[in-house]
């Protein structure tokens, strides 16, 4: 574990924690397996609702955090009310805070002082594919774009360098381009 002290923190990440976290995991590479879980329940129409709480991570089932609930839906014009986000906006959602999480925990470990990020996503669907018009329009994205602007005193191409490290260590990016196994079957319990 961090020495005595004030831990060192950079951009609120705290890096003595950081460090000896990636210590313990050289030792034991079994604390690094986390299994994230998500459910949903369909509500009417195109509007379902999703849950997130526990998870198994560190060698341990954790569930201390609060639940927190997702609205689902799509907009009229997609045959829903706007009840929540449509789900491949929850996508860019999802990507959006992974690349910027892995640019951020990356920066810090490095010593980077970052003042601000934003970013932006866009994602072009044609929902041929998904209304089983034509096969030769794929069903899910076919493209996605992602803008970083970044406020730090680093150079430019130290700023491509954070965002270059961000897509590397993305587990939501690196599940999206590479495209991970999804097995779906029915729950026969």
């Amino acid at each position: 574990m961090a020495g005595s002290g004030n831990p060192k923190t950079v951009n609120g990440i705290n890096i003595d924690q950081l460090f000896a976290t990636i210590e313990q995991i050289k030792g034991n590479a079994e604390i690094a397996k986390f299994k994230f879980r998500a459910k949903n329940q369909w509500v009417g129409g195109t509007h379902s609702q999703a849950t997130v709480k526990d998870f198994y991570g560190a060698l341990q089932e954790d569930d201390a955090r609060d639940a927190v609930v997702f609205h689902l839906d799509e907009p009229p014009i997609l045959l829903g009310t706007n009840a929540g986000t449509n789900p491949v906006e929850y996508l860019l959602v999802a990507l959006s805070g992974c690349l910027t999480t892995s640019m951020v925990a990356h920066a810090s470990a490095k010593g980077i002082e970052i003042r601000g990020v934003q970013s932006r996503y866009e994602g072009d669907i044609d929902l041929r594919g998904f209304l089983g018009i034509s096969e030769e329009v794929p069903v899910g994205y076919q493209a996605i774009r992602v803008f970083f602007k970044i406020d730090a005193d680093v150079s430019e191409a130290q700023k491509e360098e954070m965002i270059q490290t961000a897509q590397k260590y993305s587990p939501v990016f690196n599940t999206i381009t590479r495209s991970a196994p999804v097995k779906v079957e029915l729950d026969r319990a």
